[in-house]
């Protein structure tokens, strides 16, 4: 869902560089003095791997675009005041320090928003489905740092993610 015509909420996946200077533009609004933004890059060590040197992130987009629109509601309904939510995610090969998540939150007040995009990225690792796999020094595989993945916002799931 993409959320340049008038909607609150813009949600995708994209095989390119994520756009932020649009998503903070898209964003920005004259009735919020807050516009929090947060950027996962690609770091170079995880959990027992160093020499990290790229990440390969997969998802169905179809159905991470849903979850990543029912996130962005969520945080809408917990903080009313927030009126603009993007959630934009890549997907392919990235290399260290390239950007691989964008939260982009407006609100009046800068505590919702900090609230709302801290909320985003955490329910966003927890319950949309997206893979990925590192290559390191000495091999590739799936991330090692992978947790349960929740059915649906803010509910556990006895399956994993190679998610870190």
């Amino acid at each position: 869902m993409h959320g340049r015509d008038g909607a609150s909420v813009w949600a995708e996946i994209c095989e390119v560089p994520l756009p932020l200077e649009d998503a903070i533009a898209w964003a920005t609004r004259p009735d919020c003095g807050a516009v929090v933004t947060f950027c996962g890059t690609v770091r170079d060590f995880s959990e027992g791997r160093s020499n990290v040197s790229a990440l390969e992130y997969e998802a169905y987009a179809g159905t991470a675009e849903r979850r990543m629109t029912e996130v962005a509601d969520e945080a809408r309904s917990r903080w009313p005041g927030v009126r603009r939510v993007a959630l934009l995610h890549r997907v392919g090969t990235l290399g260290v320090s390239e950007v691989a998540v964008v939260v982009v939150v407006s609100a009046p007040h800068r505590d919702e928003a900090f609230a709302a995009s801290r909320f985003c990225i955490e329910t966003l690792k927890e319950s949309v489905p997206i893979w990925k796999r590192e290559t390191w020094v000495d091999g590739r595989d799936w991330g090692v740092e992978h947790h349960a993945l929740s059915d649906s916002v803010g509910e556990p799931s006895t399956h994993e993610t190679g998610r870190g």
